[in-house]
């Protein structure tokens, strides 16, 4: 029945290379065998296939990781942030959490201060409160950090 409709819908469209009503073939690869295919068919893959460029495909791919940051921030279950965040070291976004470093003001957002008696501890990162992001090389939001200081 299925085969049927099918036949009666591709054959209504124009897609069918003979009145046979014998649905168009494909190779493995997805493309229309040789003699299969209409034009139009042809055409309008081509046009999807160049219609989708560079800085667009840039531009999705921040929007989907800003949408990831904003959704594992919100993650009641430590086990969903988890699996977010390994998600995004899969394309080369990684989390920053820089307890033990020094403290830079380049790459840091200072959240608060411990003090401290140990003064090789001064000016070292003490906790991460807030994880920060690095994608590939650029830095996309800074940790906020917990730093030591002298008493």
């Amino acid at each position: 029945m299925l085969d049927r409709w099918a036949a009666a819908n591709f054959r209504s469209r124009g897609d069918c290379d003979a009145p046979t009503g014998e649905l168009p073939v494909a190779r493995s690869d997805g493309t229309p065998a040789a003699g299969n295919a209409s034009k139009h068919d042809v055409d309008s893959v081509g046009m999807a296939l160049t219609a989708i460029d560079h800085e667009r495909a840039l531009a999705d791919r921040q929007a989907l990781i800003q949408l990831c940051l904003y959704a594992m921030d919100r993650a009641r279950s430590g086990g969903v942030a988890e699996r977010i965040e390994q998600g995004l070291a899969g394309v080369g976004v990684h989390a920053l959490r820089p307890d033990g470093q020094r403290f830079d003001p380049s790459v840091h957002e200072a959240g608060g201060a411990v003090p401290t008696a140990d003064k090789t501890l001064e000016g070292t990162v003490a906790e991460t409160e807030v994880v920060g992001f690095l994608d590939h090389d650029r830095l996309l939001r800074a940790p906020v950090v917990t730093v030591y200081t002298r008493r």
